[in-house]
């Protein structure tokens, strides 16, 4: 007699969790024998082997209260510990009638925990479920968009990357582009196959997957990359020289504002195997990737040429790049060496960013892309992606009267892979009442998430300049997060989800003015009592650049943080009127700088230095040179109208919504008819 049916598993116990048959308790056992013939709730006139067209549903009963007969195999199981012998007075006859379930009439509800969470949603749809209280239908639509930018956008959200070798070797695709890497870096002879020396240690390694679009939003290829895990070596011993210019994304910003005024073209494009170029003079050795089977037991790979991953690889790569560069006429920016510029004598004007192997082309002359185009073809290969769409996980959309800038999918994936889809929102993302210190809460148990997630978010002000504050201030408690840092985390990610759309728009009509705003918070922070600064720089009523910092010094006085201020806020602004003469755009001068401390504007307007003054020396005297040059111009702004206040405190609600609605951001995915 069969007495025991298998349920499933309980949580927290390493049994079987099972239902007996005759006493009608729960037990929990690890010594089972199971009988995948025997099925005790079988209907009495039905032959479930030989019925095969007969449905699960149809052919079992859910209810306990009339168990039958079954015989089963001849050897004993009455041994087992998890079985009882137990001899009932009576059974039940198979004649007997079955005793339907009852069904309650009762309305069931969501728990109320799982009513702010979607169930089942992807990134391209806005269907929300049902029992949703904050959908994300109502925070984000399409409609506004063009036929051909939301295909783009469709596409780009319809198809998702593998995070792991276990995930991706499931698909041919991917199998395909992996094996198509590997075979590349053997015929580049990349590696060859060794055993380890003694006294050596081989670095890891892993695969990385990227879906390349094209400017419609087909898919252009599928690239799987090879990364050693370089950040295991030593300097001095397995690597000298690492430095290598990269695009900081302030000069991606002021590009595309750029290219939105004078209207120029915009190229992207993609190397193929760009940092496998030059020698490897260091003895470096990795173990064998995922997909590569060797013919000999225990080999590793010793590297022959640089590597993806290896520290000193993105050197050599901007070596050879910037050598190809100079000797077709392009000179590198004095302002940052990761923009290369190009000037024909018939007005033709070529820029060339470089971001590791993915470079933004512009030009106002498309014949000149044309050749630039095929020469780094030859010399490289290259792929062509075509217009710029989707760069570093930026969304550009462009229109007659502009360029929008997002990073909607970003969000939204943040939204999916920490499961807050459909979570509450948050008016503003840091409770302004709150005050966060090293001590605050009991610790996190597991603060790889909080560092993750810190990771994430930090790409994301990009383009959201209005959770910088909070951004900085969580990250100062990455060593040691406790559960209200977490907490404050995830209130940055109900924040985002009230516009997943928002964007920086940089119009047409822009003029070339440099506007600027600098703010201090003294002694803001409790546990350093160290003070923040922030500022925003504009190109004509436009945002391109911000910044909020906690300083590493602690202030004596109002006026020497103040002036700190203006000395950083100085800096970037002479720093973007170098690139603006780069890339021979004239701007009016002076920019204007707007303080809140009269007392601070007085230090930088009179030469006059006394013992409060004297350790500032130097601040002084950059803001006053500046001034004196005719570089800027200082002038005050009332505390209650200072934009870069956004920067450097939590505000509350009323206040933080009328800074933000001066930010110049604008919303292309807004619920609101014809967008924000």
């Amino acid at each position: 007699m069969l007495n025991h049916v298998f349920l499933g598993f309980k949580p927290h116990t390493k049994g079987y969790f099972i239902y007996n048959l005759y006493s009608r308790s729960f037990e929990v056992s690890r010594n089972v024998t199971f009988y995948e013939n025997f099925f005790p709730y079988v209907q009495p006139n039905n032959d479930f082997s030989h019925s095969s067209n007969t449905s699960f549903s149809n052919t079992f009963i859910l209810s306990p209260l009339a168990c039958v007969d079954v015989p089963f195999p001849s050897h004993d199981i009455s041994s087992s510990s998890s079985i009882a012998p137990h001899n009932p007075t009576s059974q039940p006859s198979s004649s007997q009638p079955l005793i339907p379930l009852r069904r309650s009439t009762r309305l069931t509800q969501r728990p109320a925990f799982l009513r702010d969470y979607h169930t089942a949603f992807t990134s391209i749809g806005t269907v929300p479920s049902p029992g949703i209280r904050y959908p994300l239908s109502n925070f984000l639509s399409y409609d506004n968009l063009s036929s051909f930018y939301c295909r783009f956008v469709f596409s780009i959200s319809s198809f998702t990357e593998p995070t792991s070798y276990k995930e991706a070797s499931h698909h041919d695709c991917w199998l395909k582009v992996m094996q198509e890497e590997i075979s590349s870096l053997e015929a580049n002879e990349t590696w060859v196959l060794t055993h380890l020396p003694p006294h050596k240690s081989a670095i890891g390694c892993r695969w990385v997957y990227k879906i390349k679009h094209r400017a419609d939003g087909s898919i252009k290829r599928y690239k799987a990359r090879l990364i050693a895990k370089g950040y295991t070596l030593m300097e001095g011993l397995d690597y000298l020289d690492t430095y290598s210019p990269i695009a900081k994304l302030t000069i991606v910003r002021l590009l595309l504002s750029l290219a939105a005024m004078h209207n120029w073209h915009l190229k992207q494009l993609d190397f193929n195997n760009a940092f496998l170029l030059g020698t490897l003079d260091e003895e470096i050795y990795m173990q064998l990737p995922l997909g590569l089977k060797s013919a000999k037991a225990s080999q590793v790979c010793h590297l022959q040429c640089f590597f993806y991953g290896l520290k000193q690889a993105s050197r050599q790569w901007y070596s050879r790049l910037s050598f190809f560069l100079l000797s077709h006429g392009y000179t590198p920016s004095h302002a940052d060496h990761s923009l290369f510029l190009k000037r024909s004598s018939d007005s033709a004007f070529t820029t060339l960013l470089v971001y590791a192997d993915d470079i933004v082309l512009s030009q106002n002359c498309i014949n000149e892309i044309t050749s630039i185009i095929a020469q780094l073809d030859a010399a490289f290969r290259i792929k062509d992606l075509g217009d710029l769409r989707f760069f570093l996980g930026l969304e550009v959309a462009r229109i007659t009267k502009g360029i929008n800038v997002c990073q909607r999918k970003y969000a939204l994936d943040l939204f999916h892979d920490t499961g807050l889809l459909g979570a509450k929102l948050a008016s503003t993302p840091f409770d302004y009442c709150t005050k966060l210190s090293q001590d605050s809460g009991d610790p996190l148990l597991d603060p790889f998430s909080y560092r993750r997630l810190i990771g994430r978010l930090i790409y994301i002000t990009t383009t959201r300049p209005d959770i910088a504050f909070v951004f900085q201030h969580l990250s100062q408690f990455v060593n040691s997060p406790t559960i209200v840092h977490h907490q404050a985390t995830f209130r940055i990610i109900h924040y985002l989800k009230h516009a997943p759309g928002s964007s920086l728009f940089f119009p047409s009509t822009n003029h070339a003015k440099l506007l600027a705003f600098s703010d201090s918070n003294w002694a803001g922070c409790t546990y350093t009592r160290r003070y923040g600064t922030g500022f925003s720089v504009y190109l004509g009523s436009f945002l391109v650049s911000w910044k909020s910092k906690k300083q590493a010094t602690v202030s004596r006085s109002s006026i020497e943080y103040e002036y700190r201020a203006l000395a950083s806020t100085t800096c970037e602004i002479q720093w973007l009127a170098y690139l603006l003469e780069d890339f021979k755009v004239s701007f009016t001068k002076p920019a204007l700088l707007y303080c809140d401390n009269k007392f601070a504007m007085d230090v930088a307007a009179n030469p006059m230095f006394h013992e409060r003054t004297k350790h500032i020396d130097i601040d002084c005297h950059i803001v006053r040179e500046k001034i004196v040059t005719g570089l800027l111009k200082l002038l005050p702004i009332s505390s209650t109208l200072h934009l870069a206040v956004i920067y450097t405190k939590a505000l509350p609600p009323a206040s933080f919504h009328t800074f933000l609605s001066k930010l110049g951001m604008s919303n292309i995915h807004s619920q609101l008819a014809g967008g924000s």
